[in-house]
C-alpha cells in the first residue's frame, strides 16, 4: 500500500516517541531555554491537525525528549526573526511575512531553518535570501517530522535508505525530493 501524507496525520502524537526510542535511544537530547518563544499565536492560526502536531512536538522539545541530532537547538527552535534583524518573504520574493505568523522547528544543517507556516506547511527559510522557498515544502508538520526522523536515522546508520526511499518518493514532498535542495539529496544508497 502506498503511503500518503494524509496517512501520517497524527504521527507526532501517535508514533514519534516510539520512533525516537527505536532509532535514537541513547542520543543526546535537545535543550531549549525556558524563554523560548511560545507557540500559542501560531497554534491559533493553524488547521486543527497542525495545531495538535505543533502542540505535541513543542511539549516534547521543551521537556527534552527530542534528539539534538534533529538540529533542534536554542537558536533553531522558535527563532526570533525580528530580534535577529532577519526578514521573511514568501516564495514570490515580494510578499513580506511576519515572524509572528511562522515558527521555526529545526536547522537544516547549512544555516537554514525548517519553518512551520500558518497554513500548516513546513518550508525551508533560506537565510541568505530570507525567503521561504516554494520547492522545499512539506504538506504538514506530521509528514515533515516523519520524514525528518527517518532522514536522520538513515544518516546515523540506524535505518537503510532502501527501507524508506520508496515511501519518501511516494509522499512526493518537495522538502524531501526536490533536486539539489531536498533531504534525499544528502542520503546515499
Amino acid at each position: 500500500m502506498t503511503l500518503t501524507p494524509d496517512d501520517l496525520i497524527g504521527y507526532v502524537e501517535r508514533d514519534l516517541d516510539a520512533d525516537i526510542a527505536r532509532w535514537f535511544p541513547d542520543a543526546e537530547r535537545a535543550e531549549v531555554p525556558v524563554e523560548t518563544r511560545s507557540i500559542d499565536r501560531l497554534v491559533g492560526l493553524l488547521p486543527a491537525s497542525g495545531a495538535a502536531a505543533l502542540t505535541a512536538f513543542d511539549q516534547r522539545v521543551r521537556v527534552g525528549r527530542v534528539p539534538a541530532v534533529f538540529d533542534v537547538s536554542d537558536w533553531s527552535y522558535g527563532f526570533d526573526f525580528a530580534g535577529n534583524d532577519c526578514g521573511i518573504v514568501a516564495a514570490d520574493y515580494e510578499t513580506e511575512i511576519s515572524g509572528d505568523d511562522v515558527f521555526t522547528l529545526a536547522a537544516d544543517g547549512s544555516g537554514n531553518l525548517w519553518t512551520l507556516l500558518a497554513d500548516g506547511q513546513v518550508a525551508v527559510w533560506f537565510h541568505e535570501e530570507e525567503v521561504l522557498e516554494e520547492g522545499t515544502r512539506f504538506d504538514h508538520l506530521d509528514v515533515f517530522l516523519w520524514s525528518l526522523v527517518r532522514y536522520h536515522a538513515v544518516r546515523q546508520g540506524r535505518l537503510s535508505l532502501a527501507e524508506v526511499k520508496a515511501d519518501f518518493l511516494a509522499l512526493g514532498q518537495g522538502g524531501m525530493v526536490a533536486p539539489e535542495l531536498g533531504m534525499l539529496t544528502y542520503l546515499k544508497d
